[in-house]
């Protein structure tokens, strides 16, 4: 009956995301016998100009056609091509949902009706003056908990959208070989025109690859900006836009039982990469604070070995190809870098950020630092109460202004169950989408957030690392800057019963 329930809702979920593109979509078709013209045509750049479409039927009619051909698209390849060609994927997509969601289930009601109350009762301490733990011991723990054995480089931050695209543009410009670009969305808006007009030039010399995730993508053909400029002319989708008249080969991964791939990689020349939390689109570059590693070194190498299974597996031939891939040895040496960096991972089938990450907690001493927008795991929640009960100096940063009615309400229960347990919160002001935590100088941060589908679901990469200059500039740059402009709250919200409807449609869904 479990499984069913799950099936349905899942099945439910992507039928209600169609027909929502369908009822919106289907009155603005164009009429029958209409001569349509290709998606692209005239000059390019931010505004798209098309000689048989007027501008405001281009933002209205087709692209909203586009939308409702992607989501059928996407729920034919979801439910009949993906158990042909990505057979295994598809079967552990539907055992690790069916497994996840009813251990999360159980878990979750019992650290809310018996681990909670029970620990609430014990009075919070002073912090202690505990040394931190210690991360040589901790790194060779991590041997035995991570999947992958650490490898090393150098890492520089880019935060906010300035900082980071500027130097983006830059690279792209400066590349000769190779652009490859596994994103969770290449939006539709004038920034991401931008970044496609620039891909669409370097295609001429240099091999060009977008590879986003196909829910999100339905998604992104519909929804513009609230900042963007009312004069701005779009294209019906972007995969159209990147790949007409040029040599961008643009791929949609797979989401068997509606599973996504929201990792964020960038790797220009095999020899440098971007990781973390931006996708390519207006918020990112104005509107949102966010954060991007620049890495350099041996890492690369193994980021573009996780870039090229899941390109392999987005193809025609699914897991075959992604197989054959994966029998390609990583080569990636781990000597010759700066300092140890290590990958982690979320998969359907293994949650190695979520485990390690729990055993971080655990083992921290002094203090935990964590940023993150989205905030509804109920055993992170748990850990860190009893990480202040030792004494632990925990504070959390979210967004004040998030970008989800549901994960807003949902984050408001769990701001008070942190304040009852002696955790500090600061309220951003605005939305941040950082996914960012330190614990004892061991930091991690990349695409995940501290929700259901980061750490249990979808496809993330995060990196980590101890060494002391990297997790000193996290702190310097971010941080402390961070606390410093938000709002503690101290006084407990109030709450009604769509909170707690939040938190289970949070808890069970996102």
């Amino acid at each position: 009956m479990l499984i069913n329930n799950i099936s349905f809702r899942s099945f439910s979920y992507m039928m209600f995301v169609i027909l929502s593109n369908l009822i919106t979509g289907c009155a603005s078709y164009a009429p029958a016998g209409r001569n349509v013209s290709p998606d692209i045509q005239g000059q390019t750049g931010s505004h798209f100009q098309n000689s048989f479409i007027e501008p405001d039927q281009v933002d209205n009619s087709t692209r909203r056609s586009k939308s409702v051909e992607s989501g059928v698209s996407l729920a034919v390849k979801t439910i009949w091509v993906d158990p042909i060609v990505r057979p295994a994927s598809t079967l552990k997509a539907f055992y690790g949902l069916t497994i996840k969601s009813a251990g999360s289930f159980l878990e979750r009601t019992f650290i809310a009706k018996v681990r909670f109350p029970l620990l609430e009762r014990k009075p919070i301490p002073e912090l202690s003056n505990s040394k931190p733990m210690d991360l040589e011991a901790w790194e060779l723990e991590l041997d035995e908990l991570a999947v992958r054995k650490p490898s090393s480089g150098e890492i520089n931050f880019h935060i906010d959208g300035e900082e980071y695209f500027n130097r983006l543009n830059t690279v792209f410009e400066a590349a000769d070989q190779s652009i490859d670009i596994r994103t969770y969305i290449f939006d539709n808006d004038d920034v991401a025109l931008q970044v496609a007009d620039l891909l669409r030039k370097k295609s001429i010399g240099v091999e060009v690859k977008v590879l986003v995730d196909g829910l999100a993508d339905v998604f992104a053909t519909r929804l513009d900006p609230h900042s963007m400029p009312d004069d701005v002319i779009l294209p019906s989708s972007i995969s159209s836009y990147l790949t007409y008249a040029s040599k961008v080969k643009f791929r949609k991964q797979s989401n068997p039982w509606f599973t996504g791939d929201h990792v964020k990689i960038t790797i220009v020349d095999q020899d440098l990469a971007f990781v973390g939390g931006m996708n390519i689109g207006r918020e990112y570059r104005y509107d949102w604070h966010d954060l991007m590693m620049e890495v350099e070194g041996p890492i690369v190498k193994r980021l573009q070995y996780e870039f090229d299974l899941a390109w392999a597996k987005a193809g025609i031939f699914g897991d075959y190809a992604w197989l054959a891939q994966a029998l390609i040895a990583d080569t990636a040496e781990d000597s010759g870098g700066a300092y140890p960096i290590r990958i982690l991972k979320t998969s359907i089938h293994d949650s190695e950020l979520y485990r390690v990450q729990v055993a971080a907690i655990r083992r921290a001493r002094q203090y935990i630092y964590i940023e993150n927008t989205y905030f509804s795991d109920d055993k992170i929640l748990f850990e860190l109460a009893m990480a202040r009960r030792r004494g632990v100096d925990v504070r959390v940063i979210l967004s004040a202004n998030g970008d989800s009615a549901i994960l807003n309400l949902s984050n408001q229960k769990a701001i008070n169950s942190m304040l009852r347990n002696g955790i500090r919160v600061y309220s951003y002001p605005g939305m941040t989408h950082v996914k960012a935590a330190v614990y004892d100088g061991w930091a991690c941060l990349g695409s995940a957030n501290f929700d259901k589908l980061s750490l249990q679901v979808n496809q993330e990469i995060n990196l980590a690392t101890s060494h002391p200059a990297v997790v000193n500039s996290l702190l310097e740059r971010l941080f402390y800057p961070d606390f410093s402009i938000s709002n503690e709250l101290r006084d407990p919200l109030p709450m009604a019963a769509r909170h707690h409807f939040a938190e289970f449609i949070a808890d069970e869904l996102l």
